[in-house]
């Protein structure tokens, strides 16, 4: 059985989506504040970081870590620490596209395999009362890039290019593919 190495319930619900059989057990790792970094190794020493601080703990068992990141402009955009930050954001972001980056890793014992996952997102353009609304629902909060596709932040996308379930936090076509390198079964 897999170990979920994330305590989202975005990924929680996509792991359900594909009928995988895991547990969640989330660890210590203490992510960092993105800074002008490559993206995607960015979060893949997130996702990395994510993985081994719970796979030190179960040794022989498979630990998927995971990190998920808006890039617009060539800056990395994390999860809003105020709502006045989430406002900023999806001004920042109405009207152009930008890029979701998803890394993933699997790890057992020594091993680690890992991806990176890109898709590109055009939001239409948004009213500052729109963005006020939305970041009202609070669903913003928690969320990299200061929106969810998979719930009222649905209505601000225009269009995507690639993996829907990588703008959500997990590209599961990606990690199928990975965890059949890697020698499991998922």
């Amino acid at each position: 059985m897999l170990i979920l190495a994330s305590g989202s319930p975005r990924r929680k619900e996509l792991l359900d989506q594909i009928g995988a059989a895991y547990e969640v057990k989330v660890g210590t790792y203490a992510e960092d504040v993105p800074k002008n970094d490559d993206p995607e190794k960015f979060v893949i020493r997130q996702a990395a970081g994510k993985a081994a601080s719970v796979a030190e703990k179960y040794t022989g068992r498979w630990v998927l870590g995971a990190d998920t990141v808006v890039v617009s402009d060539g800056k990395i955009l994390g999860k809003p620490g105020s709502d006045e930050e989430a406002v900023s954001m999806l001004q920042q972001l109405s009207g152009k596209t930008h890029a979701v980056y998803t890394g993933i890793a699997l790890q057992k014992d020594d091993g680690v395999w890992t991806h990176a996952e890109k898709t590109l997102v055009t939001f239409r353009t948004l009213s500052d009362e729109e963005i006020r609304a939305y970041v009202e629902t609070k669903e913003p909060c928690d969320k990299a890039g200061a929106y969810g596709i998979q719930g009222r932040g649905a209505v601000l996308v225009e269009k995507i290019e690639g993996d829907y379930a990588n703008v959500v936090g997990l590209p599961l076509s990606a990690l199928y593919v990975l965890a059949g390198v890697a020698g499991m079964c998922l």
